[in-house]
């Protein structure tokens, strides 16, 4: 990992990160700055109330961290950054320049790219904290259910981490192969010793063994709500990476158990703006409010239809006009999509450029929930049943479990679309079916590389309405290109000190 070193605001860096700021974010006024020039890590480690706060800090981090560049806000940014790259998200206008370098596969080509170095610097930072905590939680006095929440979040955030980096900066998982290629670094400590990487294989070991672990310890447990790990997210995380690693029954078992508890909404709440972690079918997800907003910075201050923005209202996001007909009007999720991109329903001024095909799946709100052109907050989705019932039924066709995949499919299609007869597709065609109900379902929630690149498929932009000139006329990357890889940060290379393996050129 990146070396760091200490700076002059009295706040020990970890990889982007304060452990001070994430205590004192939590709005504790008892948690006061060291005398030193750094902050101490035994602050954090000096008491269980403090490592949950940290663990509480780790949450906020994944919407709210400010940087340098605003587009770079948490985990809610690189969720942007893998909708742009696939082919389902088009940008009408370049509007003004967020995430255009990245639509155009220039930043995962680029080892000097701030958007290539930040998913890196940013997951790195949280597994630094995980570490601290995993460390120090076993050997501090306290309520031991609190010790077994924040060692399972601590666990869950780790092995959360690894599989976002091991998706992006490694090549992909091969079932039945050795998967011997380079991996990411694996770092179990808070050391900064310079470190090679670990073989893919490896990497996902670490990673199943920490959802395992993470289960293990909160398991029974309750949380204070759903933008915190308890069960079913875990067991939702476990069945990514099992769909990832093509362990299909696994995928199928761990999707059936993460949407438990969790019923699907009706087609009502589907309209009503994808801006509340209340919904019945969220499982994981973050609410900013006033105190944690950061404005232009906020996931909806991106992908929501209405905020008033220059980049909204210049840039507003499309829907892939052939997805868009691959769904009757009777699905819910093709009302959310305007043809005429008028969207007569929010009165948006004039101001507002319209485009077809522009969708209000995301609406901001205000803090009475109420939909508020002038405020950039609502809740952001992390984790559906939705996506788990779709895991469900791919994992369980691939796994030559057509009848049963079927059932789950179905189930789920009808909410989505209440004069859907039943899947009539079989085999690979019926497999497609559900993949491109994937797409449209998960539509903005940051799956659509990811997914092209586990399924090993080519990005293809052509005879759909996207815009050459905003695209820089990027409209096909072949399956397996070597970009599909992104490229190991510059400033890692140089401070491994020739440790870590660059990816191919």
């Amino acid at each position: 990992m990146i070396k760091m070193k200490f700076i002059t605001n009295k706040a020990l860096l970890i990889s982007g990160f304060s452990i001070l700021s994430i205590l004192s974010s939590c709005e504790r006024d008892d948690l006061e700055k060291d005398p030193t020039t750094a902050a101490s890590e035994l602050l954090v480690t000096s008491s269980l109330d403090n490592l949950n706060i940290a663990i509480n800090g780790m949450h906020r981090n994944m919407y709210y961290r400010q940087n340098s560049n605003q587009g770079q806000n948490g985990a809610t940014g690189i969720m942007i950054y893998m909708d742009v790259m696939g082919d389902d998200l088009v940008f009408p206008t370049t509007g003004n320049g967020w995430f255009v370098t990245t639509l155009r596969w220039l930043d995962n080509a680029n080892a000097t790219s701030t958007n290539l170095f930040y998913p890196y610097d940013f997951y790195y930072g949280q597994i630094r904290i995980a570490n601290i905590i995993i460390k120090a939680a076993p050997n501090v006095q306290g309520d031991q259910t609190l010790k077994d929440k924040v060692l399972g979040e601590a666990y869950a955030f780790r092995g959360y981490c690894y599989f976002m980096l091991a998706q992006i900066y490694a090549k992909r998982y091969v079932e039945g192969t050795t998967n011997s290629q380079p991996g990411v670094p694996l770092r179990l400590d808070d050391s900064f010793n310079a470190i090679p990487r670990s073989s893919l294989e490896e990497v996902y070991t670490l990673i199943n063994s920490d959802f395992a672990q993470a289960y293990s310890f909160l398991n029974g447990k309750t949380r204070s709500d759903k933008s915190h790990f308890n069960a079913n997210v875990v067991r939702g995380l476990m069945a990514r990476v099992a769909l990832v690693q093509g362990k299909y029954a696994n995928a199928a078992l761990y999707a059936k158990e993460a949407r438990q508890g969790f019923v699907l909404m009706n087609n009502t709440q589907y309209k009503s703006g994808f801006n509340s972690y209340s919904n019945s079918e969220w499982v994981w997800g973050y609410k900013p409010i006033d105190a944690t907003t950061d404005f232009f910075g906020n996931f909806m201050g991106y992908m929501s239809r209405n905020y008033n923005s220059g980049q909204i209202r210049q840039a507003p996001k499309v829907v892939n006009n052939l997805l868009y007909a691959m769904f009757p009007a009777t699905d819910v999720r093709t009302q959310v999509i305007d043809p005429t991109g008028a969207h007569t329903a929010l009165a948006l001024p004039n101001t507002y450029s319209k485009f077809p095909y522009t969708s209000q799946k995301f609406l901001s709100v205000n803090a009475s929930g109420t939909v508020d052109n002038n405020t950039s907050l609502g809740d952001i989705p992390f984790m559906r049943s939705a996506e788990m019932y779709l895991i469900e039924a791919e994992a369980l066709a691939k796994d030559n479990k057509e009848a049963d995949s079927k059932i789950i499919f179905n189930e789920f299609t009808k909410n989505r679309n209440p004069s859907y007869a039943g899947a009539t597709t079989t085999g690979q065609a019926y497999i497609t079916e559900v993949l491109n109900s994937r797409r449209l379902e998960l539509w903005g929630e940051g799956f659509r590389f990811l997914d092209l690149k586990r399924l090993n498929l080519p990005l293809d932009r052509t005879g759909a309405n996207h815009v050459s000139a905003v695209t820089n006329n990027l409209s096909t990357v072949p399956a397996g290109d070597k970009r599909w890889t992104w490229l190991i940060p510059q400033a890692e290379i140089n401070a491994s000190q020739g440790l870590v393996q660059q990816n191919e050129l």
